[in-house]
């Protein structure tokens, strides 16, 4: 009688059937002509990958409590075996993170990577965004140094502001009235669990970008380029071209200039009592800082960081335009030009001190920031929709 049994290659296949085209499909995957900047999102997936697996081992050391939390990251750096080089590369990496993903993001507003039918794939990144920003923020307050208390003390008190709830909404989040050892308890629980609800967020986002493809960046040109390639072996090179280096940038940073990646008054341990001269929080934080900062009202910047978020959320539906491609279109080319430079300028003032001049620097970015997407697009959208429904030379109206 014939054996039934799958031949010994077949294994795998016969228990999990999927994974087989699952692999097909993703080596076939038909690539359009994108450009370099396409590939900040295998650099995105790597340092992710980085953060979660050295994150693991640091949770393996870490003491949650305010009398042991600040000794207890010195003892990794200085005698866990290797420690100070995990501890570098999770740190580090957060930095080289949010460079990769701002890039990401301003590279979908350039190209329009917003516009139907991949919305979804906007949303889903947007989304992880705010998750990695509040995992960010509640791993800068673990350290529990001087830094990390006094500027997570106020960005957490904004809520305050909030008429009514406020109070009782801060006291119900950190569990006391200022940060503490429920805080920072609950910080650390925060910190390690977002990590794998982003894991399975990346996986959604990926699978949507694979549902409706990757946008087309030649489309918009006077002669677009239709055709496509499969993702590997092209795309694939590609990215690891991309990713050798990035992380040989990311190296550099940690042997040779850990000084930018850090802030020296965090090796301070936390002293409620002592407000330092100037409170900065880190880089990628500083943009929503220096809004926090830039109105006299707690609330009205609350309100105005909040609706710096949002207003990325609505683009989808603020630009309604059929282009999408920046580069051919003059209006948003220019409104984009000044966005980006309204965000570096943003990132400077929250880094700096509240100064009369960049005060009002952050006043002025954040006027550019609302206009471009509240004001610019919409009107340049409009403006397209006419000219692309308007009847060429020789047709009736």
């Amino acid at each position: 009688m014939k054996d039934s049994t799958p031949p010994t290659g077949n294994w795998l296949d016969s228990r999990l059937p999927f994974l087989r085209p699952f692999c097909q499909h993703m080596a076939r995957f038909p690539m359009p002509p994108v450009n370099l900047l396409w590939t900040m999102g295998a650099c995105l997936m790597v340092t992710f990958g980085l953060m979660f697996v050295s994150g693991l081992f640091l949770s393996l050391h870490y003491q949650p409590d305010l009398s042991l939390a600040f000794d207890s990251v010195e003892a990794i750096e200085r005698r866990v075996p290797s420690g100070w080089l995990i501890r570098s590369i999770h740190t580090g990496g957060v930095s080289m993170l949010f460079a990769a993903l701002y890039i990401h993001v301003g590279r979908g507003l350039w190209y329009g990577s917003y516009k139907a039918p991949r919305e979804i794939v906007w949303l889903s990144g947007l989304f992880l965004m705010l998750l990695f920003m509040t995992t960010a923020f509640a791993g800068y307050v673990l350290p529990w140094g001087q830094m990390s208390y006094w500027g997570a003390t106020v960005i957490t008190h904004a809520v305050e502001a909030i008429p009514g709830i406020g109070h009782g909404l801060l006291v119900y989040l950190l569990g006391e009235d200022t940060l503490g050892g429920v805080a920072l308890h609950r910080f650390f629980i925060l910190h390690f669990t977002l990590g794998f609800i982003i894991a399975a967020i990346v996986g959604l986002h990926i699978l949507c970008l694979h549902g409706t493809g990757s946008s087309n960046p030649t489309l918009d040109s006077p002669h677009p380029d239709r055709t496509t390639r499969p993702f590997a072996p092209f795309y694939v090179t590609k990215d690891c071209l991309a990713v050798c280096v990035f992380l040989a940038i990311f190296t550099v940073l940690i042997f040779f200039l850990p000084g930018l990646l850090s802030k020296l008054d965090n090796i301070i341990p936390a002293n409620p009592l002592k407000t330092p001269a100037d409170i900065t929080p880190e880089w990628y934080l500083a943009p929503w800082f220096a809004m926090l900062r830039a109105i006299p009202s707690r609330l009205g910047g609350l309100i105005a960081a909040a609706s710096s978020l949002l207003v990325l959320f609505l683009l989808p539906w603020l630009d309604r335009s059929p282009r999408h491609n920046a580069t051919y279109r003059p209006l948003v080319r220019l409104g984009m030009g000044l966005f980006f430079i309204a965000f570096i300028t943003l990132i400077l003032a929250g880094m700096h001190g509240a100064t009369p001049l960049w005060v009002w620097l952050s006043r002025g970015a954040m006027l550019v920031w609302f206009l471009t997407f509240l004001v610019l697009l919409p009107l340049s959208a409009h403006r397209e929709r006419q000219a692309s429904n308007a009847p060429t030379q020789g047709e009736t109206p």
